[in-house]
């Protein structure tokens, strides 16, 4: 593959795009695997040896899933060379993508995540804190763990009941407060100080010792299993994504539309949001099964 082809599509992700670090990487990992599989020379590389390399990664085990998130890196990198004259033809314009079914995303009751919440008083000092407000922002206001990690002082100033969050692909969005997150990012902050070495000053509003500066989003899983084993949960069940998807499909249970919750959530594409529906639909099924006194009962 052409060096200049490639660092000039993984530079057009991120100045046209917007993409992220995370993201731009990924493709540099797809798109060198499908070189090294195909013997070099991707860049010239012809239809049927890109429908050979994905038929041999679904032989080899690998999830549709990952193999449709190749095809799509293969897609747009041959769009790229089309486009900026590599090559005259887009050898990947026809690779059909494998069907895979949409999983629905792990959900918790709202009993469960009020022995989450509960959970959090049997932490002590700033850590109870911390994870209160940890908790507040991923299951109250909806953020993805990497806009919550991602969060500076600057971003929460007192007395406002709102948070301007960059999203994915550097998107902005208003995510509003409600009175336990406000309540919860104020005590936080109210002993952030001690978290802070010798006086040291940080940005972030979960300033930490890492290289980053502020909380990783591992770190912030393990603080999550801790407290759902203390809530008497499988830690399995419990992570910064459930927690968002809780927020989600409460919502939506509580009444709430898909457009707003789209926004609230950051989705580009409605169809995104959509998968909530079903979670809601699976529980109206389920209680429609098993507490109608028509429902069909084992062993009769």
């Amino acid at each position: 593959m052409s060096i200049g082809a490639l660092n000039a599509f993984l530079e057009a992700l991120v100045v046209e795009r917007g993409a992220a670090a995370n993201t731009v990487a990924a493709y540099r990992r797809d798109l060198e695997d499908a070189e090294a599989a195909l013997g070099g020379g991707l860049e010239t590389a012809g239809e049927a040896g890109l429908r050979g390399y994905l038929a041999g990664l679904l032989q080899d085990g690998l999830s549709p899933r990952t193999v449709s998130r190749r095809r799509s890196a293969l897609r747009q990198f041959f769009l790229f060379c089309a486009a900026e004259g590599y090559r005259s033809d887009n050898p990947a314009d026809r690779l059909e993508a494998p069907k895979i079914g949409r999983p629905l995303p792990r959900h918790l009751g709202i009993e469960e995540l009020r022995a989450i919440i509960g959970a959090v008083d049997s932490f002590d000092g700033p850590a109870r804190l911390r994870l209160g407000c940890i908790v507040e922002l991923l299951y109250g206001a909806g953020l993805r763990v990497s806009e919550l990690v991602g969060l500076a002082m600057s971003d929460v100033p007192p007395g406002r009941d709102w948070l301007t969050v960059r999203g994915k692909g550097g998107r902005e969005r208003v995510v509003p407060l409600g009175g336990p997150a406000r309540a919860a990012i104020d005590a936080w902050k109210a002993v952030r100080h001690r978290c802070l070495a010798g006086g040291r000053r940080s940005r972030w509003l979960f300033p930490s010792r890492s290289r980053e500066g502020h909380l990783t989003r591992r770190r912030v899983g393990q603080l999550l299993d801790q407290l759902a084993i203390r809530a008497g949960l499988d830690p399995a069940r419990v992570s910064p994504h459930v927690m968002r998807h809780a927020f989600a499909s409460h919502l939506l249970e509580g009444g709430a539309d898909l457009r707003s919750l789209q926004q609230l959530l950051g989705h580009a594409d409605i169809a995104t949001t959509q998968i909530y529906t079903h979670v809601v639909e699976d529980q109206l099924r389920r209680a429609v099964f098993d507490h109608h006194p028509l429902a069909p009962r084992s062993g009769t």
